[in-house]
């Protein structure tokens, strides 16, 4: 049973400008026919008067309930929680629950009677947690991962341009978007432009960015002159292609330019005071895990939030959106379920860097998890390199969740050893 069966309930149906409130009395009854509140501050406060009524009548607190809508619950969160108990619910479980009609009917007022309803009925997981530092560090490597993906793109864009307008350059550079290559293309963006340069300012170019000796520097223009020669013959010739070329460095330049930004931006607001003490310890604890870097461990903290909403390690699979999706019916049963990938996306793609990290070694040889590569290696003959992978992501989640849990950081043990020293753990409670 809900502990908000008792006493009167408000669900409100968030949207960009508006919200949706419905009040439920104490009994169930629909205490008032729902109304429109706009997103200002004559809203919020008409909002206030309305739930103070309620809780004047009947002499009780009430529970309040919104949808997690992206970013438009969040205001009106933040300015109620406060002063109400204020729960956010996820619209998986809210809409789950809108289908109860035979009729088909989906309206703002007929949503925010549904999540009233919900909440005072139902015992279901809800969320009254809100942090606004921790939230604007989530949304600051949100930010940088998009901005990764957005490079990526650009640099896959220039990449392609480069095929149809000079076709070997790649062979002169392995990274087309490294500082020398960049420095060259916005010098001389055409092979033509390459090929009426004068020689020793294309080889001052190239030394000065490549920081490499001048036989390098020869050698490199050598390389490039030839690809120049080359294109001329079996390239496109068009100025509006080159135009491109500028164009598409520019953006990649802006691009890296925000990403340090939100790097330096992250890692001041990592060492101010308005983070709790508590996340910083968590994040290092994440930071013990080999194969997890600084970023990775703030990224993935700031996905969790608090650790306590998580009872098991299952839980936090979940929420990784790592569990698999299920396919059964009567005697069928699916061999081909895959990942549900219902939970955060972002940590999840954190998480997938991670266990690619784990199973690789360092320069000297050295594992950089030498268990998760022995388990890799003696787990996954005759498997796909995905499903090695996402049983990685499932071990490491295992891992997170003991150090944070346990509050100790992560100790690298044989799986045998670890195993006894369990068995031992658990003879020594029972008796």
């Amino acid at each position: 049973m809900s502990k908000f069966f008792y006493r009167p309930v408000v669900g409100i149906d968030v949207s960009a400008d508006f919200s949706v409130v419905a009040i439920l009395a104490p009994d169930g009854e629909i205490y008032r026919k729902p109304f429109k509140i706009m997103h200002n501050r004559n809203g919020f406060d008409y909002l206030v008067d309305q739930i103070k009524k309620v809780e004047k009548e009947f002499s009780m607190k009430t529970g309040i309930f919104m949808e997690s809508t992206g970013v438009y619950h969040l205001t009106l969160f933040h300015f109620l929680k406060d002063t109400f108990e204020t729960c956010i619910l996820n619209p998986l479980i809210t809409n789950c629950n809108k289908n109860g009609d035979i009729r088909k009917v989906k309206n703002d007022k007929k949503d925010a009677l549904t999540i009233a309803t919900i909440g005072k009925f139902q015992n279901v997981k809800y969320s009254s947690n809100f942090d606004v530092e921790i939230y604007t560090l989530k949304s600051l490597c949100r930010d940088y991962y998009k901005f990764t993906d957005s490079k990526s793109t650009f640099k896959k864009k220039l990449s392609t341009d480069l095929k149809v307008i000079f076709p070997s350059y790649s062979s002169v550079f392995s990274d087309i978007t490294g500082k020398t290559s960049i420095a060259i293309l916005k010098a001389y963006s055409s092979p033509e432009a390459v090929l009426n340069a004068d020689r020793d300012d294309v080889i001052n170019l190239i030394s000065t960015n490549s920081r490499k000796g001048l036989a390098h520097s020869e050698n490199t223009y050598k390389k490039l002159y030839d690809a120049a020669e080359e294109a001329t013959y079996i390239g496109l010739k068009s100025p509006s292609l080159f135009v491109k070329i500028i164009n598409t460095i520019a953006i990649i330049e802006a691009l890296e330019s925000q990403i340090g930004n939100l790097l330096t931006e992250i890692q001041l607001l990592m060492n101010s005071n308005r983070i709790p003490d508590e996340f910083k310890k968590n994040v290092q604890l994440l930071y013990s895990i080999p194969g997890i870097g600084q970023l990775s461990a703030i990224t993935i903290m700031s996905e969790i939030g608090n650790i306590k909403g998580f009872v098991k390690p299952k839980h936090l699979v979940a929420y990784f959106g790592l569990d698999p999706s299920v396919s059964q019916s009567g005697k069928f049963n699916s061999d081909k379920n895959v990942m549900s990938k219902r939970g955060t996306r972002i940590g999840r793609r954190a998480l997938y860097a991670i266990a690619l990290a784990s199973i690789r070694k360092n320069r000297n040889g050295e594992p950089i998890n030498r268990v998760l590569l022995n388990f890799y290696k003696e787990n996954m003959h005759g498997k796909s390199k995905k499903v090695g992978l996402v049983a990685i992501m499932h071990k490491l989640i295992n891992y997170i969740f003991s150090v944070l849990k346990n509050q100790k950081e992560y100790e690298l043990r044989d799986p045998k050893i670890h195993s006894k020293m369990y068995l031992n753990n658990k003879s020594s409670h029972a008796a």
